[in-house]
């Protein structure tokens, strides 16, 4: 049943994940942008920028960005974008593997904590709003963290590490299976 469950509901949110790791990308780029006012390097990546989004000034006017933050967080999206599609598509295991790692391990100390878990799934949840079939329960996303932290955290000490989760993925013969769904897709 837990097997099932788990099957069922990770192919669901393997989909997700990757719009997931766009919104997440997109979150970390704020913390590391530099919006000096006299910089040539943004000037020049900003001439870069081939594809207007149909709704920047709806979007300058709803948020708190001016049109060049929009600009830059727009290319950094789609660069982010581009890169994770390439390791999911085309990528080796490993670098799926590490991908899905790095997903998860917000701060990047190497370690997945419950907090970062959760933190996801809620993110995962949130996005799949009231359209999910059965309707889910609000402690949902708390029990999916307790379920993979069973599984992974091997030595039971709280955290799961690199080596723990590729080990633990390695060894399941559903994650691996879905780790091949995208890859003849283009």
């Amino acid at each position: 049943m837990l097997g099932t469950a788990w099957e069922t509901e990770g192919l669901q949110t393997l989909g997700i994940v990757v719009i997931v790791c766009a919104s997440l990308k997109l979150l970390h780029l704020l913390g590391l942008i530099n919006f000096s006012e006299d910089s040539t390097e943004d000037e020049l990546e900003l001439s870069a920028v081939r594809h207007r989004p149909e709704c920047l000034e709806q979007l300058e006017a709803q948020t708190r960005f001016s049109r060049k933050e929009l600009q830059i967080l727009y290319r950094g999206f789609k660069n982010d974008f581009v890169m994770g599609l390439s390791i999911l598509l085309r990528g080796t295991v490993q670098e799926k593997l590490n991908w899905a790692f790095n997903l998860y391990d917000i701060n990047k100390d190497g370690y997945i904590t419950k907090e970062e878990m959760l933190d996801i799934m809620k993110a995962i949840y949130d996005m799949m709003g009231k359209w999910t079939y059965p309707i889910l329960k609000e402690e949902t996303p708390r029990q999916h963290v307790e379920i993979f932290f069973q599984k992974m955290d091997k030595n039971k000490d709280g955290v799961v590490t690199i080596d723990e989760f590729i080990d633990c993925c390695q060894n399941d013969e559903n994650i691996m299976k879905s780790m091949q769904l995208f890859e003849n897709v283009i």
